[in-house]
């Protein structure tokens, strides 16, 4: 899970079109992206599932969809990341077993207790920064932020940092503790995807081989 997790490209309207998304994702694998999350609001339950469908069986590294714990499992996703407003860890536990890895996302004190109290694969903490591709991530933690809610996830838990990550921030994110990131703008605002995830690929294995 931890390797997985050390570059993880979120996808999704508006920044990336649902027609542009395999290519778009195909592009940040080749360039080293570690998985891939599918954050696509407000369309059909069959439209999302379809798109779901088609990247993984297209793509060769994990698939994980934001919020639709159904539509991961349908599509046979890796697994499903979930909000505070979302369907609980344990709902999800509840119909899908072990089929389905869980992540959840930590924004303060009060996250970081409800997500003790689950079982979950990891955690996602932030925004460390201000984001533009989420509006409803709440005012940036900072990097103080992320300390001290990282410290709170159970021992061994990987923890990924999320929210405003750039290639020019990405050593003081990993100086932190994050044992990986989630990143959307920093990869897919680019116009040459495979390279903007390569370039965040290599600073993240520098780091892991200092």
């Amino acid at each position: 899970m931890h390797d997985e997790l050390r570059l993880l490209a979120i996808a999704g309207p508006p920044l990336v079109p649902l027609d542009r998304i395999v290519d778009a994702c195909l592009a940040a694998e080749e360039g080293g992206t570690t998985a891939v999350q599918l954050r696509v609001k407000d369309v059909p339950a069959s439209v999302l599932l379809e798109t779901a469908d088609l990247l993984r069986r297209r793509l060769s590294i994990p698939l994980w969809i934001n919020d639709r714990a159904d539509v991961a499992l349908a599509a046979g996703a890796r697994g499903v990341h979930v909000g505070g407003e979302d369907i609980t860890p344990d709902a999800v536990r509840d119909f899908a077993g072990s089929k389905l890895a869980i992540g959840v996302s930590v924004g303060d004190a009060a996250e970081a207790e409800a997500a003790r109290a689950t079982v979950v694969d990891y955690w996602s903490v932030g925004a460390i920064y201000a984001t533009s591709t989420k509006p409803d991530a709440g005012s940036p933690i900072g990097i103080g932020g992320f300390r001290r809610l990282a410290v709170l996830a159970p021992r061994g838990l990987p923890v990924i940092a999320i929210g405003g990550i750039t290639e020019v921030r990405l050593p003081d994110v990993l100086g932190a503790g994050a044992q990986g990131v989630a990143v959307s703008h920093a990869i897919f605002g680019s116009s040459d995807i495979a390279t903007a995830a390569r370039c965040l690929r290599g600073v993240i294995d520098e780091h892991r081989s200092a």
